[in-house]
């Protein structure tokens, strides 16, 4: 993928990881389409804000209509939080399934007639290694980012004949607002996007980012 020939949308691009990815593009001579549920607050120079909420389908397909030259859809909003599953109330836990794994899905089933119409282009997904890594205590955020990858890995093998490719990234705390609370082992998020970005041009499927994600999926197949 040539990025000086790619307009991408960016969900929940106006803090975090989503704004690395959206003023990277830019840098690299993308038309970037950054988007959040109040497009006020996106602040990035070179963008074209626009209003998507991932858990508010019709704002979906409304920002697929005004950004109709679209050519990469970057999955990136997300919700902090999530806890055990037999505690937490059952509306938080359908919430992070909303987020993470039915927002990504009704994106990326809004956008795929748009970049296919366009040529082809490419899909990222942002999971975590929280996709296979299942503690109690953030166990209903793990459920639905599991539920992420699952939905890429299908969608993959969906959008692969539309001449739409699909990439999983994978990755541990990072030094963003949403890990505020820990104290060490983050990540940078600007070298995550880099490194994220050179592997969608590529056509990677996954971005395992950091040592403790690829230990993490090395050791899938160990006994429980």
């Amino acid at each position: 993928m040539d990025f000086t020939k790619t307009v991408a949308v960016v969900t929940g691009a106006n803090r975090g990881l989503g704004r690395h990815f959206a003023e990277q593009l830019v840098a690299r001579g993308a038309k970037v389409y950054a988007t959040a549920r109040r497009p006020e607050t996106i602040d990035i120079e070179g963008v074209t804000p626009l209003r998507l909420d991932v858990t508010d389908h019709a704002s979906i397909e409304a920002a697929a209509a005004i950004a109709a030259d679209a050519t990469l859809l970057i999955n990136n909003a997300g919700l902090g939080g999530g806890g055990e599953l037999l505690t937490t109330p059952l509306d938080e836990i359908r919430e992070q399934l909303e987020v993470h794994y039915i927002g990504s899905l009704a994106a990326t089933r809004a956008f795929a007639p748009v970049i296919e119409a366009n040529g082809g282009g490419a899909v990222l997904n942002v999971a975590s290694v929280l996709s296979w890594a299942h503690v109690p205590s953030v166990g209903s955020y793990s459920v639905a980012k599991a539920a992420e990858w699952a939905m890429s890995n299908v969608v993959r093998q969906e959008l692969a004949p539309k001449g739409i490719t699909v990439t999983g990234l994978h990755v541990g705390y990072m030094d963003t607002d949403m890990a505020a609370h820990v104290t060490s082992g983050k990540s940078d998020p600007a070298e995550v996007a880099r490194t994220t970005l050179d592997a969608v041009a590529k056509g990677e499927a996954e971005v395992l980012f950091d040592e403790l994600t690829r230990n993490v999926k090395a050791g899938l197949s160990a006994a429980l």
